[in-house]
C-alpha cells in the first residue's frame, strides 16, 4: 500500500501543532481527516488547499463520546480506511492558578479533553486500525516530565497520556503500534488562522537557551509523527519521544 493511499485522522487539526501535522502529512502524500471544535479555523485551513480531494474536516469535541463515534463514522465514509490516528486535541493553557483555588470543573475539563479524548478516539478507532495494522500517536508535553508552578491539571493530563500510551501499546500490539510525542516549546503562531507573514520574530535569547540553538516549529513535531506512523518505525511502540531541543536535559540553576 503506497503512502498516497493511506489515511490519517488528526484531532485538533485546525490550528497550532495539529494544523502543522495535517499539512505535513498532506504534503507527504497522506489523505488527511482533521477534526476540531473550531469551524472557522478549519475553514481557513481548507481555504489554504483549494481543489484538493485529500483533506477533509469533521467537527467534533473529542471529550463527547457520541461526537467521537460520529466523527469516525464520517471519516470512514469519506476515506474507507484508517491507517493512523494522531491524538493532538487538547486545552493548551497550562496555568490553572493556585491549587488551593483550583475549581474542580477546570480540573475535570482538562481531563475530559486532554486525556479522555484520546482514549475515546482510540476506543472507537481500534477496529479500523486493526484492519490496516495502523498506528496511534498521542501528543503529550514535556510538562509530563517537569513543571512550573500552578500547572497541576495540565501536567496530570499529559503525564496520564504518556502512561496511557504504553498501556495501549501492550494491549493493542502487535496489530497496532502506539507511541507518544512530548513537545517542548513549539512556536505555533504561524499555524493560527490569518497569521500570514506578520509573525514577530522571537528573541535571540529565546533561541539560544535551547541546546539545539532554536525554538521548535510545528514541522519538528509533524516530521516526528510522520516517522512514527511509517513502516520505518515498525519496531517502535510504547515510547514517549521528547522533541524539545534538549531543554529537559539542561541543568538550570539560578545564580
Amino acid at each position: 500500500m503506497s503512502q498516497e493511499n493511506k489515511v490519517a485522522l488528526v484531532t485538533g487539526g485546525a490550528r497550532g501543532i495539529g494544523r502543522g501535522i495535517s499539512r505535513h502529512l498532506l504534503d507527504q502524500g497522506w489523505r488527511v481527516v482533521f477534526c476540531d471544535v473550531d469551524s472557522e479555523a478549519a475553514i481557513d485551513f481548507l481555504a489554504q488547499h483549494p481543489g484538493t480531494r485529500d483533506l477533509y474536516f469533521v467537527h467534533a469535541d473529542v471529550s463527547v463520546e457520541a461526537q467521537v463515534e460520529q466523527a469516525l463514522g464520517e471519516a470512514m465514509a469519506w476515506a474507507g480506511r484508517l491507517d493512523a490516528l494522531i491524538n493532538n486535541a487538547g486545552l493548551a493553557d497550562p496555568d490553572n492558578g493556585p491549587v488551593e483555588d483550583l475549581d474542580l470543573s477546570v480540573w475535570q475539563r482538562r481531563l475530559d479533553v486532554n486525556l479522555t479524548g484520546p482514549l475515546l478516539m482510540t476506543k472507537h478507532g481500534i477496529r479500523h486500525l486493526r484492519e490496516t495494522r495502523g498506528s496511534i500517536v498521542n501528543i503529550a508535553s514535556t510538562r509530563a516530565l517537569q513543571s512550573e508552578p500552578d500547572t497541576e491539571a495540565y501536567a496530570a493530563t499529559k503525564g496520564g497520556l504518556v502512561a496511557l500510551t504504553h498501556a495501549l501499546a501492550v494491549s493493542l500490539g502487535p496489530e497496532i503500534r502506539v507511541n507518544c510525542i512530548s513537545p517542548g516549546w513549539i512556536d505555533v503562531r504561524a499555524e493560527q488562522p490569518g497569521a500570514g507573514d506578520n509573525v514577530e520574530p522571537l528573541s535571540q535569547r529565546d533561541h539560544e537557551q535551547h541546546p539545539a540553538g532554536r525554538v521548535g516549529r510545528a514541522d519538528d513535531i509533524a516530521s516526528t509523527v510522520a516517522f512514527l506512523i511509517s513502516d520505518n518505525a515498525g519496531f517502535v511502540t510504547g515510547q514517549n519521544i521528547v522533541v524539545d531541543g534538549g531543554m529537559t536535559r539542561k541543568m538550570i540553576y539560578e545564580d
